[in-house]
């Protein structure tokens, strides 16, 4: 791989040169930090140091070349660079699958907080947990580094998309017990049905007649299959829910996330459903974006 040295300044000046061209500058930043491994301290220090040196981990002319891509083709830049940091790793993504958001981090917190003793801090040393739609493999990952001693299983209905999860898996949980199955929402883990103690999922919600106003960069090169919730967004979210009472275990949670206007109709879906308690939880913009409930521990 080919590095590059060269003045602060003029890194700088060929920073608004390329912005000049069209995009935010968020993004190019984000693109010189996972391509040029320049972190966000040392941009910031060459606005104050102009004359200082930069060493970058890629050259101006590959660096140039992906940006000119992401702005005229409309491809994610996490495609281009073929990573994603998310939470505490870094995750391999392609266009098998959903880029892993930010905001579904907080499913995973939300998650291991519903699984704490009410007197304690401590997480059960054991139990059975599930990622309906695992995509990339985000969810399962964390799931897996935080609860190591537990029987993970993830599910997917792309043979793709459990590739890519493999290989994340294999990666940043290789010693966690883990299990990848191929199929639609709950049926590939009947074996298991009344024993899951924790199953999260972040299925597709996007209403289908909203998916035309999606912005180009995730229309154009994102799996519908992975966006796509049917007429009113819910239809998987309905199938997750109708069966959860039947496949977690007495007291096992579920945890969605959902469209930003969601909101009631999930709840409603989980309380018609028989599950307890259903609770709504924000997004970082404070955005209700999640649903928690579980089963009752009788009936």
């Amino acid at each position: 791989m080919q590095t590059t040295r060269c003045s602060a300044q003029d890194l700088l000046a060929w920073r608004r040169s390329k912005l000049a061209q069209g995009g935010r500058a968020v993004d190019f930043d984000w693109l010189l930090m996972m391509q040029g491994d320049l972190s966000w301290a040392a941009l910031q220090k060459m606005r104050i140091l102009p004359e200082s040196t930069v060493h970058l981990a890629a050259s101006l002319t590959e660096l140039e070349s992906l940006w000119h891509r992401h702005v005229t083709e409309h491809v994610p830049l996490q495609h281009l660079v073929g990573r994603c940091p998310w939470r505490d790793v870094e995750l391999q993504v392609s266009a098998a699958a959903l880029i892993p958001r930010q905001e579904t981090e907080l499913l995973i917190d939300l998650a291991l907080q519903c699984l704490k003793h009410s007197d304690s801090d401590a997480l059960p040393q054991a139990g059975f947990w599930a990622d309906l739609g695992t995509g990339s493999g985000a969810i399962a990952v964390a799931l897996a580094r935080s609860l190591p001693r537990w029987e993970g299983h993830a599910v997917d209905l792309s043979a793709e998309a459990l590739d890519l999860a493999r290989v994340n898996l294999r990666s940043l949980a290789p010693s966690n017990g883990w299990t990848l199955h191929q199929g639609s929402w709950w049926e590939p883990l009947r074996h298991l049905w009344g024993m899951l103690h924790l199953v999260l999922s972040n299925p597709p919600y996007i209403p289908r007649t909203q998916l035309h106003g999606l912005d180009p960069v995730v229309r154009d090169h994102e799996p519908h299959l992975a966006l796509s919730g049917g007429d009113d967004g819910l239809d998987c979210l309905r199938a997750i829910i109708d069966e959860a009472p039947r496949a977690l275990a007495p007291g096992g949670w579920l945890l969605v996330e959902h469209h930003h206007d969601q909101s009631d109709d999930v709840l409603m879906l989980m309380r018609d459903a028989g599950l307890d308690a259903p609770q709504a939880r924000p997004d970082l913009q404070g955005v209700m974006r999640f649903a928690l409930a579980r089963r009752p521990l009788r009936g």
